[in-house]
């Protein structure tokens, strides 16, 4: 990856104020980074400049990458869809576990010079056309972060009728979520733990704004998939997976859960890859629970893959890794008992 110095003026950012001071107040995530001058906030790529909040990734991607839109995953959202997803450099969390800290983590490992393709938001939504993609996913890192970027593209690409759809840690404020919402259908939400000691020491956060995002972005009718990493040893616990299902299900039964194993990265390299009895196990909680829609994921081949009809259980779609296999879905809905089944299922998309 060749780093490239941002322009030299970037754009100011938004959602900020500032102090009298000369510091700066970022309100795009839950962290509120008091920023001063000449320096950056958690991200890495939102910096005061003279009093001025601006940021440095609104005119670049690090990545732009045509994905099966269950890679998000997501598995209710136009199954069998591409996805065109792009991201930049920079991420609010510093999960100790990050697959893709190589671009997350950048800012923190590279302080400097911001690396990505100067493409703009127009190119983003025409390159997604032409790759015939029904949306484009804002994903990788943290949507947040680049969050002008994302929210520019996310207007043309509704105007353009392409579905926008976040795989985000769900750390967003309520004033950033009220702005993309009306051009946002969908987010896959990584949900890592039920416990706010875990977002603390493993990912430099807290728990309660990432529930509020979750219950946000549902009562705003955005579709909603929650992830969680099962990392063994750190939040696989029986009762902490109960207490995080009992809760999804409050909010939605029709909520699907992914249960993703875990494989040694970044600053965990120690820890074993998760177990499918595990997975297995969880899933088994999830649906105690009360979640129609339980699935398990970096598995291929797994039997938890494949949606099921919550009222007869027979298989709606079939699904190996990434890979639709055979639906049988009719309207959205199972055609043995025809119950309605929640999700996306048409591409009709514009500015809500």
């Amino acid at each position: 990856m060749s780093p490239e110095a941002p322009p030299a003026t970037p754009p100011e950012a938004l959602l900020w104020n500032s102090r009298p001071d000369g510091s700066v107040v970022c309100h795009l995530c839950a962290h509120r980074c008091r920023i001063r001058p000449g320096l950056s906030g958690i991200c890495g790529v939102r910096e005061n400049r003279d009093g001025t909040l601006v940021t440095l990734v609104a005119d670049r991607s690090v990545s732009a990458e045509v994905d099966p839109i269950e890679k998000k995953p997501f598995f209710h959202f136009l199954p069998g869809s591409l996805a065109y997803s792009i991201a930049t450099v920079g991420c609010n969390f510093h999960c100790l576990f990050c697959q893709n800290w190589s671009i997350s983590q950048w800012p923190r490992e590279h302080r400097g010079r911001i690396p990505g393709e100067r493409t703009s938001p127009a190119e983003l939504v025409q390159a997604a056309r032409a790759a015939r993609c029904a949306s484009i996913a804002y994903t990788y890192t943290e949507p947040t972060v680049f969050f002008e970027r994302a929210l520019t593209t996310s207007r043309l690409a509704a105007a353009a009728g392409l579905g926008n759809v976040f795989v985000t840690n769900g750390y967003m404020t309520a004033e950033a979520l009220a702005l993309v919402a009306p051009v946002l259908h969908g987010a896959n939400v990584d949900l890592k733990s039920f416990s706010d000691r875990y977002y603390r020491k493993v990912c430099g956060a807290t728990l309660t704004p990432v529930l509020d995002t979750i219950r946000g972005l549902r009562e705003r009718g955005i579709w909603v998939e929650v992830t969680t990493l099962l990392v063994p040893g750190h939040n696989d616990g029986d009762e902490e997976l109960r207490a995080l299902a009992a809760w999804l299900a409050s909010v939605d039964r029709d909520m699907p859960w992914h249960l993703s194993a875990f494989s040694s990265a970044y600053r965990m390299r120690d820890v074993p890859p998760t177990a499918p009895a595990a997975l297995h196990r969880a899933a088994g909680i999830g649906r105690d629970a009360g979640l129609r829609h339980v699935y398990t994921g970096n598995v291929p081949g797994d039997p938890f893959e494949s949606t099921r009809c919550p009222g007869c259980g027979r298989e709606l779609i079939r699904r190996r890794g990434f890979q639709v296999l055979a639906t049988a879905l009719a309207d959205g809905r199972c055609p043995g008992c025809a119950t309605a089944i929640a999700g996306v299922w048409e591409a009709r998309f514009d500015l809500r």
